[in-house]
């Protein structure tokens, strides 16, 4: 009975008390915030930096009223720049490449995305009903850190939904690269602000409502 006992301590249900939770909880949103779609974070602050100071070194010619010459000059730098491949940082095609990489991934059949949301309704939905309608301490604290994940995996499929159009366009030519990396380094930067956004209520919420519990239950029930 020792042995057992000390066995339940170690997998205690009383998850908001339990510091395995906690570890879990920052675990789980540091893993999920360490990249994109598959994309390392470093790929797309590269991209980023790169693509903006191409922007404005292509815009920053300065052509003074009247000059024939100049003025050929400057469309063909504003050419460039949304144009060819060659005016595209390495650091945006190797952007382009990850996309096209991992993408095909996200894709996700009609069937098996309503099978998919069915069962993680229901899953969550169950969580819901024995954590706040019966009181279990445990299906509480799932549901806190089940909840923001399928948030943000949706985010993440809807980014992947409007970013794959972008990827075929530019494939077939319809738009340049260097406009196809800055739109989607664009959509993916916004994606990261809005992902950590979630991640600090996620863990608010956890942290408000776990206190909140163990105040009220101080000895487990």
């Amino acid at each position: 009975m020792a042995g057992y006992d000390g066995f339940m301590r170690l997998l205690d249900l009383r998850s908001f008390s339990s510091v395995w939770y906690w570890l879990a909880l920052l675990s789980a949103w540091t893993i999920v915030g360490r990249g994109m779609l598959g994309v390392p974070g470093e790929v797309l602050h590269r991209a980023r930096v790169a693509l903006r100071a191409a922007g404005e070194a292509a815009g920053g010619t300065g052509v003074e009223p009247g000059d024939k010459a100049a003025d050929d000059a400057g469309d063909k730098t504003r050419n460039d720049a949304g144009g060819g491949t060659g005016a595209v940082p390495v650091e945006g095609l190797l952007l382009l490449d990850w996309l096209s990489l991992t993408l095909p991934r996200w894709r996700v059949a009609p069937t098996d995305g309503a099978i998919l949301a069915a069962v993680g309704a229901f899953i969550l939905t169950s969580l819901v009903v024995l954590g706040f309608g019966y009181g279990l301490e445990l299906a509480q604290a799932m549901v806190l850190l089940a909840a923001p994940l399928a948030v943000l995996l949706l985010m993440r499929v809807r980014l992947a939904q409007r970013l794959r159009p972008l990827l075929d366009d530019a494939h077939a030519g319809r738009i340049t690269a260097a406009r196809a990396a800055d739109a989607a380094a664009a959509a993916m930067t916004r994606h990261r602000l809005q992902a950590v956004v979630l991640s600090m209520l996620a863990v608010a919420a956890a942290a408000v409502r776990g206190t909140w519990w163990v105040i009220m239950h101080p000895y487990g029930f």
